[in-house]
């Protein structure tokens, strides 16, 4: 029994959806958004929400994705998706270059150009340290967040590098402290 895929999805007013063969396309306010649909799930639209109903038992784990991905896409054409970044280090810092490219020092011997996707904004506050991703479509705001972080993970011995801003980091440590 899928209890998520049961939910329905509240329609805000403005956001359209169209069915095209596996996939729909959400279209809002925001922009445009397309989503998988899996094979034995399909979408009907009930007094402004969206119900997503599967063919058999047997794809019930398919009709919670196919739930949630419609749902992120819904909301990412109605409010939008954003991951916060801080970056802690002496010297580590990002700032922009142009409209599509952040730039990193992040403590290598060289800045690290990071190109932005289609449909991904960053904003950087003003001490360079604080930066945050934004954008439509919840998969590519992620995935370019955890792309970031990537250039410089958070050392658990002096916790420098770049981390999510609510993440908490359990700090090791070092030799010293051993005894």
């Amino acid at each position: 029994m899928s209890r998520i895929g049961k939910k329905p999805i509240p329609l805000p007013a403005g956001v359209k959806y169209k069915v095209e063969g596996n996939t729909v396309l959400v279209e809002g306010p925001k922009g445009k958004v397309s989503a998988l649909i899996a094979d034995g799930v399909s979408l009907k639209s009930s007094d402004g929400h969206l119900i997503v109903e599967r063919a058999s038992d047997d794809k019930a784990a398919l009709h919670g994705l196919t739930r949630a991905l419609v749902s992120n896409a819904v909301l990412g054409v109605t409010k939008g998706w954003k991951k916060e970044l801080d970056i802690v280090g002496i010297g580590y810092r990002a700032e922009m270059k142009g409209k599509g490219t952040v730039v990193f020092t992040l403590g290598y011997s060289h800045p690290i150009e990071f190109p932005l996707p289609i449909g991904v904004d960053v904003a950087i506050d003003p001490k360079q340290t604080h930066l945050t991703v934004s954008g439509i479509d919840r998969q590519k705001v992620g995935q370019v967040a955890a792309d970031m972080r990537a250039l410089r993970k958070p050392d658990p011995y002096k916790n420098k590098g770049v981390r999510y801003t609510d993440e908490r980091l359990k700090k090791k440590a070092g030799k010293t402290g051993a005894k």
